[in-house]
């Protein structure tokens, strides 16, 4: 770990001469390329000087513990105590610094919420969790914006697509993705009998116009009338956007706006950053080969939550977490259970990072 430091603190140092080069300074790129890369690592290299500053000053103040002044000798003796206390959490900060930060943290998010089996219960299912979240983004400020949603007569969703617009919303997020399964006596139910039903999940960091080219010759765009609630020019205007992506085959619909250039640039977006999601699966696929990573792949096939209401529990699988009071999580008070995730895997990339 340490030779990695020292590294780091001498690329610092180069790019500190780099940035005071006049010939740089005409450079708008390759300046702001520096200047970005001198930033990235400017914590790390905070931390480790202080860490070395610590050390030095331990190993003067041991030098005096021989000292034939025994009130000199206690000073420096509680000097070093300190010090080593200090350079200990010193060495903590260095750690979690060197863990490789997600570049897509601070994005905004596209949410599509699924019903899986269990017919519909799973439906259910499904506008319970939009509830859970859309109730979470409420509770942090974040404001939400509807892409698309396809209901059923009885309150169930069969699916639904959103955006929130927030802070670090893809850093609270972005281990939801997979499967949600529910453990419940459906309304309908005459017998009282438990149903199991799922519904998946998919959270997507908005992607950037420069990180997927979209070429209109790939795309068939149609247009059609919106069905349901809003109002007689969504009904009778044909706003409703169908936007398919030929190579990939991949569909989106919106047809919440009034306007027809609204849905397609929305339609434009989701698709941008369900093609964004498709290229880097693709890359951590072909990075990690056959291993499975406990937290992290958001392998949308695997059940990472079970929320069984007879019983008040709700289990993260991936992490082996139970907690109660559903009532309170499905209103959106999920931020301890997002937090124990997190921080289980801030703990296997620092054993990971640690270890290189």
């Amino acid at each position: 770990m340490f030779d990695r430091l020292e590294a780091t603190d001498q690329r610092y140092d180069d790019l500190t001469e780099e940035l005071a080069r006049p010939e740089i300074s005409g450079d708008y790129e390759k300046l702001q390329a520096i200047a970005k890369e001198r930033a990235s690592i400017e914590q790390v290299v905070t931390l480790y000087r202080e860490w070395k500053a610590s050390a030095t000053a331990i190993e003067e103040a041991r030098s005096v513990l021989g000292d034939s002044d025994a009130e000199l000798a206690a000073m420096a003796k509680e000097e070093i105590e300190a010090l080593t206390a200090k350079r200990a959490g010193l060495e903590a900060s260095l750690k979690r610094a060197l863990v490789p930060k997600d570049p897509r943290d601070d994005r905004d998010v596209i949410v599509e919420i699924r019903a899986g089996t269990g017919g519909d219960e799973a439906a259910l299912f499904a506008a319970d969790l939009y509830r859970m979240y859309t109730r979470y983004a409420d509770r942090r400020r974040w404001a939400i914006e509807m892409l698309s949603m396809n209901e059923i007569g009885i309150g169930g969703i069969k699916e639904v697509v959103f955006e929130i617009h927030g802070d670090g919303a893809y850093s609270r997020l972005k281990y939801e993705s997979g499967v949600h399964r529910v453990q419940r006596v459906p309304a309908t139910e005459a017998q009282g009998r438990i149903h199991t039903s799922t519904a998946t999940v998919a959270v997507l960091p908005e992607a950037e116009e420069v990180e997927v080219a979209v070429n209109e010759s790939d795309l068939r765009i149609d247009i059609f009338h919106a069905g349901g609630a809003g109002g007689q020019n969504v009904n009778k205007v044909a706003t409703a956007v169908r936007m398919t992506h030929l190579a990939t085959g991949i569909v989106v619909v919106c047809q919440d706006e009034r306007s027809q250039l609204k849905n397609r640039n929305k339609a434009m977006a989701v698709l941008r950053a369900r093609l964004l999601d498709q290229k880097q699966s693709a890359q951590a696929e072909e990075i990690a080969g056959a291993r499975k990573q406990q937290v992290g792949s958001a392998e949308r096939s695997e059940k990472i939550r079970t929320y069984n209401f007879p019983q008040d529990r709700l289990t993260d699988h991936r992490i082996g977490l139970t907690v109660h009071n559903l009532p309170r999580i499905m209103d959106g008070e999920i931020d301890d259970i997002i937090e124990a995730v997190s921080a289980n895997e801030e703990a296997r990339q620092l054993e990971e990072s640690v270890a290189r």
